[in-house]
């Protein structure tokens, strides 16, 4: 079988996937939908079930579709620019950074809520963008990054702000609820207008970190080369931040904070098509999808009626696989 055949199935497989994964977690649940039941109601025929379809689990399946599919995007993107596996949203702080600046907006009463929609969002941005900023610069020497480096600030920084939180959830036993929401993850109160929000934003994030692809090939050359080919390497990866700090943001503001997604899926991706960008980033974001859906279809039904928020679920599966990758490494 030639590449391009092989990449070509390995995408048809994947959106085989994500439609089956899609039709089971709309159907699971405490009440049972078949998959004809949701035809009927996707062409607009009432059912008995129609109220839980459209006001529950569809717009719920379909923000982990677009939640899932920015982490892994913004996982394989930031593994390209630090050249590591390592490397992701979770594992640099980034989204402990936005989840302390959701949980400030909260305690603080900053964050205000239009409709559905909460600015809280915007203080998980700011959280993630300052904290992005400080752990690479804190790894930074001269005019170098070692991965290791920011791996062990990242880590560091995480742990720090994980500690803040919970410092500040003792103080504020009023909100505890609402910042286990952020701490955890969770999309038990999704609802059409956040994930309309999320699709506005994640979606166009999404396809800009794409068109950066071939540049990304190019770093994993090194800088050096990067440069003599042209590439303002600096603001390049200033840009792609940037970027992943506005899909990071937005996802934390609706789910709160969802670890390894970034990690595993690229991982694997990279395992099937080989390193090209053009492949890694949107294949991931496939699978990325996938996998959640299938964490958060898990979560909710494994031990009901308690539901498991789908931010454990993911590092329960993340977990394991980020200690096989450090071993992978070290070998």
């Amino acid at each position: 079988m030639n590449k391009a055949l092989k990449n070509y199935s390995i995408l048809l497989i994947l959106l085989a996937c994500l439609a089956f994964a899609v039709v089971m977690a709309v159907g699971f649940g405490a009440v049972r939908i078949p998959a004809r039941e949701f035809a009927d109601v996707l062409f607009g025929k009432q059912t008995e079930n129609s109220g839980i379809l459209l006001q529950i689990r569809l717009p719920r399946v379909l923000l982990c579709l677009i939640i899932g599919a920015g982490l892994a995007a913004v996982g394989a993107v930031m593994q390209g620019i630090f050249k590591n596996p390592l490397v992701d949203s979770y594992t640099l702080g980034m989204s402990s950074g936005a989840a302390l600046g959701a949980v400030i907006s909260i305690v603080t009463g900053i964050g205000f809520s239009i409709g559905d929609i909460s600015t809280t969002g915007v203080f998980a941005f700011i959280g993630a963008v300052v904290t992005l900023f400080f752990v690479y610069n804190l790894a930074r020497n001269k005019n170098a990054v070692a991965v290791n480096s920011l791996l062990l600030a990242g880590v560091a920084v995480s742990y720090f702000l994980s500690a803040v939180i919970s410092f500040l959830m003792l103080l504020n036993h009023d909100s505890i609820n609402h910042i286990v929401f952020w701490t955890m993850g969770s999309l038990s109160l999704t609802s059409w207008s956040k994930m309309a929000m999320a699709y506005i934003v994640i979606a166009p994030s999404i396809i800009a970190l794409m068109v950066f692809a071939r540049e990304l090939n190019i770093f994993a050359l090194g800088d050096e080369s990067a440069q003599y080919l042209g590439i303002d390497v600096e603001k390049l990866k200033k840009i792609l931040l940037v970027i992943c700090c506005i899909i990071v943001g937005v996802v934390v503001s609706v789910s709160g904070t969802i670890g390894f997604l970034g990690l595993v899926a690229p991982h694997i991706i990279r395992m099937l098509v080989g390193s090209d960008n053009r492949k890694v980033i949107p294949y991931s974001a496939l699978l990325g999808a996938i996998l959640l859906i299938a964490s958060d279809t898990l979560g909710r039904t494994l031990i009901q009626p308690v539901e498991i928020p789908v931010g454990v679920m993911t590092s329960i599966m993340g977990g394991p696989f980020f200690i096989f990758l450090l071993r992978k490494q070290r070998q």
